[in-house]
């Protein structure tokens, strides 16, 4: 178990026709970080697992899931671990089943913030013994996000079943930060985004990454000297048209047929070139 006394994330009820998603403004902050040259989702290095996709599993193979963090668990085993984190979040109920999973290490477990960890990434960071950010790294905390389709009756209900969820979510933050629940939820209500000085001012982190920690400089992905500006060009259009309301699944799919890529964080398994077609349709979708 954690070695401090946090809270057990609850077992949520997931709507049956709920879509989850990292809120547009996430993903524009992370989609605005150079991204280094050997990008995964999830890796396992001796005792250190990287998050540096979004939360939760697509149907095109990328995001980070519970399974693929218990799995590196089991690889390295009942010792202590690293965690580090750059994502804009997405499925909550995922970043909850993954906070428990490292809640209930039975070694000491340090969450390091390389750049963003922002919505289910924060809920995740929240799990660390010790949370250290980087210099020029972000928190980001907002009330439950996602896309619920039906009629009015349908709504009303999403809406009091969320009002849970952000109780559930702002439970874990005071338990972690020593705050009360009211401050909490004015923070998710407000969408608050926390530097790196504010993180630890607020509570919700313990000090900065130290140079010597897990063997990696103490510095964002930011300052990087190598990067993939073709990831980086196509998060940006994942920003842009998640601004627009556009599900992450379509927008998944347009990339994918744009760029013939399984996933917009991963590079392109062919290079059959973009038809201008695409390109234009894309443009006025961004545009509209």
């Amino acid at each position: 178990m954690s070695l401090r006394d946090l809270p057990a994330g609850p077992a949520l009820p997931r709507p049956a026709a709920f879509q989850a998603d990292a809120p547009s403004d996430a993903l524009v902050r992370w989609a605005e970080m150079p991204v280094a040259a050997q990008v995964t989702s999830v890796t396992e290095s001796d005792s250190t697992i990287t998050i540096f996709d979004v939360i939760g599993e697509d149907d095109m193979g990328g995001g980070v899931s519970l399974r693929r963090i218990a799995a590196a668990l089991r690889r390295i085993g009942p010792q202590a671990v690293t965690v580090q984190i750059n994502s804009p979040g997405g499925d909550m109920f995922e970043g909850i089943s993954i906070y428990n999973l490292l809640r209930a290490h039975p070694a000491a477990v340090t969450v390091e913030v390389l750049g963003l960890a922002a919505s289910a990434a924060s809920i995740i960071a929240m799990a660390g013994d010790e949370i250290h950010m980087s210099p020029g790294s972000f928190l980001m905390l907002h009330n439950a996000w996602g896309v619920v389709i039906g009629n009015r009756h349908d709504m009303a209900e999403a809406a009091a079943l969320f009002e849970t969820f952000d109780a559930a979510l702002a439970g874990i933050y005071a338990a972690r930060s020593g705050r009360s629940q009211v401050e909490i939820a004015a923070l998710l209500d407000a969408e608050t985004f926390l530097g790196a000085e504010e993180a630890i001012a607020a509570g919700m982190a313990d000090g900065m990454v130290e140079s010597s920690a897990a063997g990696l400089p103490a510095q964002s992905p930011q300052s990087g000297a190598q990067s993939r500006p073709d990831i980086q060009a196509r998060r940006r259009i994942d920003a842009a048209l998640a601004q627009q309301g556009i599900p992450r699944s379509a927008r998944r799919a347009m990339l994918r047929d744009l760029t013939g890529t399984r996933n917009a964080a991963e590079p392109a398994t062919q290079n059959a070139g973009i038809p201008l077609s695409a390109i234009r349709q894309l443009i006025d979708t961004i545009r509209s």
